[in-house]
């Protein structure tokens, strides 16, 4: 049994978990080293053989020799470089890590300059990337402040027009604004941490300014909100902005969904579970089973959105990023043919 546990314990079997990846690693290294060696006693042992030299006992001694010197090296460089073996069997969770194991060799010192200045090069890239990207989300901002000062006029005066000229002209300019809208809430996606402010929110009243915003768009459509208050008084801790944005999206979907289908859909605030609901539920054409997982991707329009040309796939995707940084949670039920249940989660 003693030389059972000797064998074990020399070829790593009864070392804990981490080092026997250690282990492994390091006779991975010197395996060639190994052969060589080996190779070359061999070698030796035949041109003496060769010469004529046949003390069989000598040879033995000699291997021996052989075996307990380099036993001794291997022992020695292990011990020297466990520490920077160790560090390399373990990935690294984070860039300083890179610094914390002060191995005292020369290869873990070339590897040391080399991963610094890779981290270097990797953090410069990144500063410039970043760059880009604050510049062209500055650029979209300005660009859409700057496309809602026409649309404005546009819409003034198309209001001095005769009808059906004025609804038509009208009609487009809101799409317009609601795609610029889209896009300006994507931009500002990246940055929400500086851009939004948690208050207290009365849900009655912030139902009636998105129904009041939204009132043209209604009768465009024909379809109309019925409201159900489970009580009179509902306030909930959020981001009126970003709120406005969600329940808005959430509202055109359901409008847009059910033209031709329904003429109303239903706006509801009930208590679920300990936590504030707002429901909204439309009799459309409902969405498939197959896109119900996918809905929420960025750009993924689905079956519906082939035959509504006007899906963009991006409005349910900032929705839900904006609902999860809020700390809400959004819910969808639907039916094909019968509609869709949209439930924000306060």
């Amino acid at each position: 049994m003693p030389l059972k546990q000797c064998a074990e314990l020399a070829t790593g079997c009864m070392l804990p978990g981490k080092e026997r990846v250690e282990l492994k690693l390091f006779l991975r290294n010197y395996l060639l080293l190994v052969f060589v060696q080996a190779f070359q006693f061999c070698l030796v042992v035949l041109v003496f053989w060769l010469a004529g030299f046949r003390d069989i006992s000598l040879v033995f001694y000699s291997l021996f020799l052989f075996g307990f010197t380099f036993l001794l090296y291997t022992v020695y460089q292990y011990i020297r470089h466990r520490a920077f073996y160790k560090r390399l069997s373990q990935p690294f969770t984070t860039l300083e890590e890179v610094y914390e194991v002060k191995a005292d060799t020369p290869v873990y010192h070339a590897l040391s300059r080399l991963l610094k200045s890779s981290q270097a090069l990797y953090q410069k890239d990144i500063a410039i990337q970043s760059k880009k990207q604050e510049e062209q989300l500055v650029f979209m901002d300005l660009w859409v402040h700057q496309m809602k000062t026409p649309l404005s006029v546009i819409d003034l005066t198309a209001r001095d027009l005769d009808e059906p000229y004025s609804s038509d002209i009208r009609e487009e300019t809101e799409r317009l604004k609601n795609g610029l809208n889209t896009v300006l809430y994507m931009a500002r996606l990246r940055s929400i941490q500086q851009d939004f402010n948690v208050k207290t929110i009365d849900l009655k009243t912030f139902i009636q300014q998105v129904n009041q915003e939204n009132k043209r768009f209604f009768i465009r459509n024909r379809v109309y909100p019925k409201v159900e208050m489970e009580e009179e008084t509902i306030q909930v801790e959020t981001d009126e902005k970003w709120l406005l944005f969600m329940v808005t999206q959430l509202v055109h979907n359901a409008v847009k969904y059910s033209k031709d289908q329904s003429d109303y859909f239903y706006m509801r605030v009930y208590r679920s579970n300990q936590r504030v609901a707002l429901s909204i539920q439309d009799f459309g054409v409902g969405i498939p089973s197959s896109d119900l997982k996918r809905i929420f991707d960025a750009f993924y329009t689905g079956e519906n959105g082939r035959t509504f040309k006007e899906s963009t796939g991006v409005g349910l995707y900032v929705t839900k990023e904006v609902a999860a940084y809020l700390g809400h949670d959004i819910q969808v039920e639907s039916t094909v043919g019968q509609g869709t249940t949209f439930t924000l989660y306060f």
